[in-house]
């Protein structure tokens, strides 16, 4: 399990959205980036971010991950009470709209796979962006997560409405989020609640699990690993495991922790072309 929103990177066709658009504007502010301001994630982009993470002594690989968006450091707008609140349940996939703590609406949404959950927890919205389009459907409205892209949006695609499979943005119907956007203001409140997930450090003695077993389908899929996915911790995973810690420059120590997870996480998205909200 792994908290990340999507990772911005180069791609062909590139990525495109609110949350390059503001990886762009604050890399503006910082001086690093002196493209177009125009939400698409290009090679300058990623150059920019390059020389972010080199100046923050974070791995420059020009991947937007969970690390650099913390170090991007974003200014959050801060609540100060308002007629509106959101609700979301990540159990049920529903939101609910409140005015003046009474109940005026429910809505259907997709939210975050158990890899990649929505984040618990109140924010604030920061952000809104009409019609950004794409997977992001007709509106777009940014959440004060510091770790990631995270937003409530649109969707291209309605039927993956009710279920939990985006990377942690919560999805809802072109329709339905253009009520929410043109009801609620920058500040309105948005509580998440749902089922906490916990990841355990993986390593050689840690009993069999599912999560071991989704670890040894992620190391055979980037060519690390080439035993059995049996969810069994034995001395192939830990061979795997140090193998793409040492291909990612991370410390070698054959244990999954949150650095090793982020990273593993990142190169599988990567590598399954997995550019979804």
């Amino acid at each position: 399990m792994v908290l990340a929103s999507r990772f911005l990177r180069v791609t062909d066709p590139p990525m495109r959205g609110p949350d390059v658009m503001a990886v762009q504007r604050r890399l503006i502010a910082l001086g690093l980036y002196t493209g177009p301001f125009d939400g698409v994630y290009t090679p300058a982009t990623a150059r920019a971010v390059e020389a972010f993470q080199r100046r923050s002594s974070l791995r420059p690989d020009g991947v937007v991950d969970p690390a650099t968006w913390t170090a991007l450091g974003f200014e959050n707008v801060q609540w100060g009470g308002g007629r509106w609140h959101i609700t979301i349940d990540t159990v049920r996939n529903v939101l609910g709209l409140y005015e003046g703590g009474r109940l005026t609406a429910t809505y259907p949404v997709a939210t975050g796979k158990p890899s990649t959950p929505t984040p618990l927890g109140d924010w604030v919205i920061i952000e809104k962006t009409p019609n950004p389009g794409g997977p992001f459907g007709a509106a777009w409205m940014r959440l004060s997560v510091p770790n990631g892209g995270y937003g409530i949006h649109g969707t291209n695609d309605p039927s993956s409405i009710g279920r939990s499979v985006t990377h942690g943005c919560v999805r809802m119907r072109n329709e339905d989020v253009l009520r929410v956007y043109n009801t609620v203001p920058i500040g309105t409140l948005v509580t998440v609640t749902g089922q906490v997930f916990t990841a355990r450090l993986l390593h050689r003695y840690v009993p069999p699990g599912e999560d071991v077993r989704e670890l040894q389908t992620m190391l055979s899929a980037l060519g690390f690993y080439r035993g059995s996915v049996d969810g069994v911790f034995g001395p192939g995973t830990e061979a795997a495991v140090r193998a793409f810690q040492q291909a990612m420059g991370l410390a070698v120590d054959g244990v999954v922790g949150p650095q090793t997870a982020r990273a593993l996480q990142s190169a599988y998205d990567i590598h399954l072309g997995d550019v979804e909200p």
